[in-house]
């Protein structure tokens, strides 16, 4: 009850009336305290006033049973100029204070107030008061405070048992109004939100807004729209999976079936016909990209990539090793590679997955250049600095194209160059981001094209601290 919304609310809507009760019981008591010393005024000037129509004597007898129906001790009433004792008794203590009616402020009525409320004793005070129906100049009696705060503990009482009532019904009703305009339809949304979650590709648990009140409305809107989209992007993930497990079979199949194809085109080169001799080298070529193209694809469709083995090496003859690889693959096309790496730079990473990653950008590089005609450079940089080391990949080629731009890492959607499906890309991203780090496209225009690699010398990534440490 306490922990919902509505119970929440139910309290605090209590509470506050409780309060507004509060601020309203001190003026209530005090002016209740003024009317009860007005009423003993009022009493008293009758009985004096029927005491001086007699112009006679009365009995002792007679004067207390006035004075007991005034519930007064004594009466004096001034007029014109004149202050005469009309009624008085035995008062039975000292007078301890004194209290003018005529022009009372609101301050000072809640002090006193307050004040009698806070006093047990039954004191004796004197009360000066305006007579009714200007029968004089002011009236003044002496009262004891015994059964003026009697009925003010009474009055307040049921002051507070009335306002308690009063909260409670408010508390009550608001509580009804706020489980049926707010808490209603939020657990609507909730016990949606729990079914759609249950099986998400499911497109009829998608929630359809019915609320009233704007806001949740609003709500109700915005989660239709996230479901929404959330079913279509399953739907899309598990017929994309589909598809790769097909295409993981086709490429398996198809990689054995190249292999012999590659086999038969060596035998080829050895042809005693000049024709056939030339042609077979691109034959082979050929058939060795296809081949790689459906190791990759076999490649990216399994699980996860191992975490890094992080070791630290010489990044100069790692970039030595790749270039002459790519050096030998491009032939006569007129490709120049610089190499800008420090022979004392040593970096910590997984030697093999880096290499990866500088093959696959250099490689593309150089197809992108080889693919215009004309003479290309690809310039390899390294460095480092306080937080990370970098590695620079730039080339003179014709730069990417904008659909590639916009999907660069993205499986299958990033492909840089007629014929590429977008996996190397994609697959050097996870590697680098496996090390904590991120590869980006620093620059392509006509110019050429430059990416950035940053890998951290700082803390490893949460999910590396447990493997790195057992490797020690």
């Amino acid at each position: 009850m306490v922990n919902s919304l509505s119970g929440r609310f139910l309290l605090l809507t209590a509470a506050f009336v409780m309060l507004a009760e509060v601020l309203i019981f001190l003026p209530s008591v005090a002016r209740f305290r003024e009317d009860w010393l007005l009423s003993r005024l009022e009493r008293a000037q009758i009985a004096s006033l029927a005491l001086l129509a007699t112009d006679e004597m009365i009995s002792e007898e007679l004067e207390r049973e006035l004075l007991a129906t005034a519930g007064v001790f004594n009466v004096v009433l001034r007029r014109d100029e004149i202050r005469q004792l009309v009624l008085s008794s035995p008062v039975p203590a000292p007078i301890a204070a004194t209290y003018d009616l005529r022009a009372p402020g609101l301050v000072a009525l809640v002090r006193d107030a307050l004040a009698t409320l806070a006093d047990p004793e039954d004191r004796v005070i004197r009360v000066i008061g305006d007579p009714v129906q200007a029968a004089g100049l002011l009236i003044e009696v002496t009262v004891a405070t015994g059964p003026l705060r009697a009925a003010m503990v009474d009055y307040g009482v049921r002051i507070l048992f009335l306002s308690g009532i009063i909260a409670a019904v408010t508390a009550f009703l608001l509580f009804l109004a706020v489980r049926q305009l707010l808490v209603t339809p939020i657990r609507r949304v909730v016990e949606h939100m729990s079914a759609y979650a249950a099986a998400p590709e499911d497109a009829r648990r998608i929630i359809e807004p019915a609320a009233s009140v704007r806001e949740m409305r609003a709500a109700e809107v915005a989660l239709k729209s996230l479901q929404t989209q959330l079913t279509q992007s399953l739907r899309q993930k598990e017929r994309l999976a589909q598809l790769g497990s097909a295409v993981a079979k086709i490429s398996h199949d198809l990689r054995n079936i190249l292999a012999t194809a590659t086999l038969f085109a060596d035998r080829m080169e050895k042809s005693a016909d000049p024709a056939v001799a030339r042609a077979a080298p691109k034959l082979v070529g050929s058939l060795a990209r296809a081949v790689n193209l459906c190791e990759a694809t076999l490649a990216f469709g399994k699980a996860e990539e191992p975490p890094p083995r992080l070791a630290r090496f010489g990044l100069r003859a790692m970039v030595a090793e790749v270039v002459e690889q790519e050096r030998l693959a491009a032939g006569e096309a007129p490709v120049e590679f610089l190499v800008d790496v420090a022979p004392a730079l040593a970096i910590r990473a997984d030697a093999e997955q880096l290499h990866r990653v500088l093959q696959n950008l250099v490689r593309n590089a150089r197809q992108a250049i080889e693919a215009t005609g004309r003479p290309g450079t690809i310039e390899i940089g390294a460095g480092e600095s306080e937080a990370d080391w970098w590695i620079r990949v730039g080339d003179t080629g014709p730069g990417l194209p904008g659909k590639a731009r916009e999907h660069l890492f993205t499986a299958f959607q990033g492909g840089a160059r007629k014929g590429g499906v977008g996996l190397g890309l994609a697959i050097a991203a996870e590697l680098v981001r496996g090390h904590g780090g991120r590869i980006e496209l620093a620059r392509s225009d006509e110019e050429g094209t430059e990416f950035m690699i940053r890998l951290p010398k700082g803390l490893l990534p949460a999910e590396l601290l447990p493997a790195a440490a057992a490797r020690g």
